[in-house]
């Protein structure tokens, strides 16, 4: 995948909630029910080409995320981490932050070294697509 198109069918499907300048969606590989994307509509690879305007709508969408998650998922607390460039782990060039609702006796990784914290040890199969629009759309009843 060379970027994140909030208009492609796989994605749209997927989308929780957008501003003018950024989008939400949940990732098809999830640590957790609820791990969810931020990303700006403009595509860039790093942090650093963000504008403060795109950085706003993004945090603007992370709180109202965070906000849901806590109501559907009982969220404790929350990971939030991106990778920038290949040898991070970054396999889309295309800006995004993971926000990976956490509580008791979750699934999820609670060590922190990026490399295992990002990802689940063992298989991780892809979630029915479904499964994956039905998450997307408890959570927008809750935006």
């Amino acid at each position: 995948m060379k970027y994140f198109d909030p208009e492609s069918p796989e994605i749209k499907k997927r989308l929780i909630v957008h501003n003018h300048l950024a989008f939400s969606f949940l990732t098809h590989i999830p640590i957790v029910p609820g791990h969810s994307l931020v990303c700006p509509i403009r595509v860039v690879e790093s942090a650093e080409q963000l504008t403060l305007e795109e950085w706003r709508a993004i945090f603007e969408i992370k709180l109202q995320i965070c906000q849901a998650l806590k109501k559907v998922f009982h969220a404790e607390g929350f990971n939030f981490a991106w990778n920038m460039g290949e040898h991070a782990g970054q396999t889309v060039p295309h800006f995004h932050l993971h926000i990976v609702p956490r509580k008791l006796g979750d699934t999820g990784i609670f060590q922190y070294e990026p490399r295992v914290f990002l990802y689940r040890p063992g298989s991780r199969a892809i979630s029915p697509s479904e499964e994956l629009q039905q998450t997307a759309d408890l959570i927008k009843g809750n935006l």
